[in-house]
């Protein structure tokens, strides 16, 4: 069913699917620049068109009442704010499994000035998984897949990969896009992410 849905949106969306094959291992897949919640959609549109089961992190506000089913019926991980070193198991745990997945993360805040949060590079070296770029650009109204990175400690360089590949990415509203920068690139913060 999620297949079909996938091919009815992308023969009557304006927007071209562009896309790197899908990974072939547990990988954490960047949503990025992300300055909709419209990328929530093109999102699932990608991994249902490419058979990629998805999971993706959301605040425990959004799996209340009758939206909860729904959202994990989705690939929802409600993230409780006081313990989020609980999903942080709960993924490596399923890694461990052999579970191939792709796990959703929007580093970058809706809005515009925030920054990139670190988590997906903290989750990366402590699960060993990969960071596939996902990317939506409005300027050529294309999304998908970019290049399956391995992040290596070397916070800083690994950075400076990520954003030589979102530097032409424009996001759904251009005015919104945040460039890709953690807070902290120095050389040691690999170390402590590990």
């Amino acid at each position: 069913m999620s297949r079909f849905l996938a091919r009815l949106f992308w023969t009557f969306s304006r927007w071209s699917l562009v896309t790197e094959p899908a990974p072939t291992r547990p990988t954490i897949l960047i949503g990025a620049p992300h300055t909709s919640n419209w990328d929530f959609v093109l999102m699932l549109a990608i991994a249902w068109q490419l058979g990629i089961p998805v999971r993706w992190l959301g605040k425990d506000g959004l799996f209340r009442g009758w939206r909860g089913p729904i959202m994990r019926a989705l690939g929802g991980i409600p993230v409780d704010r006081s313990d989020p070193a609980g999903v942080v198991a709960e993924v490596v745990a399923d890694v461990h499994a052999g579970e191939v997945f792709g796990l959703v993360v929007t580093p970058e805040g809706t809005r515009a000035g925030s920054g990139w949060k670190s988590g997906f590079y903290r989750i990366a070296r402590q699960t060993g998984m990969p960071v596939t770029l996902g990317y939506v650009d409005r300027t050529t109204m294309t999304t998908g897949l970019g290049p399956t990175l391995e992040m290596t400690g070397d916070v800083a360089a690994d950075m400076d990969r990520i954003r030589a590949f979102y530097a032409d990415k424009a996001g759904l509203r251009p005015q919104l896009r945040t460039e890709p920068r953690l807070r902290d690139e120095s050389p040691d913060a690999g170390d402590r992410s590990a």
